[in-house]
């Protein structure tokens, strides 16, 4: 090889080096994505682990179901009230976004979260923080989607609800939701959010003394919104 040659390949071998090296510290200048993954894989006829049932009134009806690639929880209430709830320890600043999908096959006819003798809802959400402070996602039958605002019926606990979705538009349908936490917190009790201690999928209709049927899929804390 000539000196041309030479220098020609320490010339390219320098640009690779140096296009490596931009390269590293664009990679290091991204913040690494968090998502604690709460509800994914679970075997069909068994409960997910580190969930438990949670009974208000009535008996539950779960099933884990298997359709294709898609696994999910199918929630049956027939005037009843119950949840799967599940610890966690999760930093509002690090994790901001819960996401899901859900899917409502039948709502509680008449009910409205906004009156106390009809506050039944087909699919809810709910977020415990380390203060007692509860925020609750919510497909409402009547309620308009947007409404935020109290839903607190036990002393000492405070929840706000907020309706993701509403009305029978979008019934047997998977939707997606990403909601920021931390921001909602914010808005609703007006200070910063404190750590995340637990969640739970909740379905009642024990005040409509109805029936109604959800699925869920798919839940998680993450650092990033989800499309």
């Amino acid at each position: 090889m000539n000196s041309c040659d030479d220098n020609n390949y320490g010339g390219s071998l320098k640009r690779v080096l140096i296009l490596l090296t931009i390269l590293v510290w664009a990679a290091l200048a991204i913040p690494a994505q968090i998502a604690l993954i709460v509800l994914n894989t679970f075997q069909p006829g068994r409960l997910p682990d580190g969930w438990q049932v949670k009974v208000n009134r009535g008996a539950p009806e779960i099933a884990t179901v298997k359709e294709g690639n898609q696994i999910y929880l199918d929630l049956k209430s027939h005037d009843s009230s119950y949840g799967l709830e599940r610890a966690v320890d999760v930093d509002p600043r690090e994790a901001p976004f819960l996401t899901w999908k859900w899917l409502v096959k039948k709502l509680p006819p008449g009910a409205d979260f906004r009156h106390a003798k009809s506050d039944d809802q087909a699919a809810q959400v709910l977020v415990a923080f380390s203060d007692r402070h509860i925020l609750s996602y919510i497909w409402d039958t009547s309620a308009p989607q947007g409404t935020m605002e109290s839903a607190s019926s036990l002393p000492l606990v405070h929840i706000e609800a907020i309706v993701c979705r509403s009305g029978a538009a979008d019934l047997h349908r998977w939707l997606s939701e990403s909601h920021n936490l931390a921001a909602d917190y914010e808005k609703a009790f007006g200070h910063a959010a404190p750590h995340v201690k637990g969640i739970r999928l909740q379905i009642n209709t024990q005040h409509t003394g109805t029936s109604a049927e959800s699925c869920f899929a798919e839940v998680a804390f993450r650092s990033t919104p989800q499309s």
